[in-house]
């Protein structure tokens, strides 16, 4: 079998920059333990295979798994270098201006908008799930130790609390620019802390980024399943600017700009629209390679 691939780099419109995900249309034809292997090949965070719906009311279904071949859900990076794609080869039925399609992930069919221009796509926006605001775990010093950061690193007048909007990822607020930056996590003992608190992944955050126009500055550890770090992650994106308008730290309906991956050289911008009751992420993509998988 000769099953076509790319390369997108996500939430950055320059090559090389951004979030990359390996992304493998046509893929029905492959039993899920390929579809495993082919993201241990590719080594990305995730890698989305995508599928015809099993819906009839969504345009497509898509699946992402990690390098450990863990299946991951939740409408982020994953799934938007995969619209993108589809937009910039011509895969799909759209007209100059907004069109509004669905997309099937996992359980959940949702709605998201691609933005073309002179015949390409120019940004695309995915609405995720209403937030489900959860635990908020004890035991700060060893949360802050898992991190490899002090307890006086952490915030107390934010919560630190597991938000959900597809995936629940745990907020961790920190005082400043600096302290995310010193964050080196021991895995193991990370991945300990965020089985018991009921995260899947961690999104250490500050209200001190680089730009002047942008609302928080944040890096992104999954030990749980097998992503050291990402550099742009809109399923914790999205909880993250959930728990800052409910926090009142910005207004209600409010677009939130985080900036996340400049400690992995590929600095992202993250928008998140609060103006609905689910968050709506957006971002532009490129495409950066192509090719075959032959099988």
């Amino acid at each position: 079998m000769n099953i076509p691939f790319a390369m997108v780099d996500v939430f950055s419109s320059e090559p090389l920059t951004g979030n990359p995900v390996a992304v493998v249309s046509d893929a029905e034809v492959l039993p899920v333990e390929t579809m495993r292997r082919i993201a241990r090949e590719f080594n990305q965070s995730e890698t989305t295979f995508v599928l015809p719906a099993s819906s009839q009311d969504a345009d497509r279904r898509l699946r992402s798994f990690t390098p450990i071949g863990a299946e991951v859900f939740g409408a982020g990076h994953n799934t938007l270098g995969a619209w993108w794609l589809l937009a910039a080869q011509g895969r799909l039925d759209l007209k100059e201006g907004a069109t509004t399609l669905r997309q099937e992930v996992g359980e959940q069919i949702l709605p998201l908008r691609i933005e073309m221009a002179a015949g390409g796509p120019v940004a695309i926006s995915m609405t995720q799930a209403p937030p489900d605001f959860q635990r908020e775990p004890g035991d700060p010093g060893e949360l802050a130790a898992s991190l490899g950061l002090a307890e006086r690193d952490l915030v107390a007048d934010l919560p630190t609390q597991v938000v959900d909007t597809g995936a629940g990822h745990l907020m961790v607020p920190v005082r400043d620019r600096a302290a995310v930056d010193r964050a080196e996590p021991n895995a193991p003992r990370l991945r300990r802390f965020l089985e018991e608190a009921g995260g899947e992944g961690c999104y250490v955050f500050s209200l001190d980024p680089v730009n002047e126009g942008s609302t928080a500055y944040a890096r992104f550890f999954n030990p749980t399943v097998g992503i050291w770090e990402d550099p742009a992650t809109g399923t914790a994106a999205g909880p993250l600017a959930c728990l800052l308008t409910t926090a009142g730290v910005v207004p209600a309906g409010a677009t939130v700009t985080i900036e996340q991956g400049h400690a992995m050289g590929r600095p992202s911008l993250i928008a998140v629209h609060t103006d609905g009751p689910a968050p709506q992420i957006a971002g532009a993509a490129v495409v950066t390679a192509t090719g075959h998988l032959h099988l």
